[in-house]
């Protein structure tokens, strides 16, 4: 796997997310009060709403469309609905923030 430096985490707000475009599409980076980082693709299984837009409770993110919640450490949906998104890898050097991907896919943009 290859990393990908995107800033460090205090270009997150916390509670808070900022989103990365990839050549595998955008992927939600976020931020929890206690400064843990996941890194989600940045769509609800619902109805493909902003996940980087949501807001950010616990170890999860509502999204704003339709207040479906989803897991940040496993990328599923809680509660009564179902769906998933993929999870992508983080990697923390200090304070910088890595995501993986694949090693046979162009640097991101």
């Amino acid at each position: 796997m290859d990393w990908f430096d995107i800033g460090t985490i205090d270009d997150i707000p916390a509670r808070g997310a900022r989103c990365v475009t990839t050549p595998e599409g955008r992927i939600g980076v976020f931020r929890t009060a206690d400064d843990q980082i996941f890194a989600i693709e940045d769509h609800c299984p619902h109805k493909g709403g902003p996940l980087s837009q949501g807001i950010v409770h616990g170890a999860s993110v509502t999204c704003p469309l339709h207040n479906w919640v989803i897991s940040l450490e496993t990328g599923m949906a809680e509660g009564a609905d179902s769906g998933t998104v993929r999870t992508i890898a983080v990697r923390l050097d200090g304070r910088r923030i890595a995501i993986g991907r694949e090693s046979h896919l162009l640097a991101a943009e």
